[in-house]
């Protein structure tokens, strides 16, 4: 079992308490112990301005921090969040609070990114809503996690190439070729 050498000694384990094997109770227990503060429970939205027509967001998110829920020390990674609104947009101040409020919550990567999914889909109903997660480096490995919704019986326009009519435009001598 993976313990804390903090609570082998009987003290009370930091965040940046290094782990070894013995009988003592695992540093995830001891996380759960915590009082760790919440992300605030909504998120703001507002009216999409276009909604007859689907267009696509991207937001990057280059500082999002996380607590590792074993070691208690933090993780680091890049969100970028591409969707197509529905009826409601987010809110960028609402978001960057929503993100700050998970520095000192501990969590798994992939829930962490699907539980980010879970709370903006519940705000804003998006008819697509995409977040890759590309976490740093953590003992030599690398983690990306990418978590998609679809609302129910929406489906994309069919993609336009627009190299291909350029290309195009060139061979056949159009104006400005």
């Amino acid at each position: 079992m993976i313990a804390n050498r903090a609570a082998l000694r009987g003290q009370q384990p930091g965040p940046s308490a290094s782990l070894v094997r013995g009988p003592a109770a695992t540093t995830t227990a001891t996380m759960k112990k915590r009082r760790i503060p919440q992300p605030p429970q909504t998120l703001e939205t507002f009216p999409n301005p276009s909604p007859e027509r689907d267009y696509l967001v991207r937001i990057e998110i280059p500082e999002f921090t996380c607590l590792c829920p074993i070691t208690g020390q933090p993780d680091f990674a890049r969100l970028a969040l591409e969707f197509i609104p529905d009826q409601r947009n987010v809110e960028l101040k609402s978001l960057k609070l929503y993100v700050v409020a998970y520095r000192s919550q501990g969590a798994f990567h992939e829930a962490v990114t699907n539980q980010v999914l879970d709370d903006l889909v519940q705000a804003m109903a998006p008819r697509f809503l995409r977040i890759t997660a590309r976490w740093n480096v953590r003992g030599g490995i690398y983690t990306t996690v990418v978590a998609e919704h679809r609302k129910r019986g929406w489906k994309p326009l069919p993609a336009i190439d627009l190299g291909s009519c350029a290309h195009s435009a060139v061979q056949h001598g159009a104006p400005g070729s």
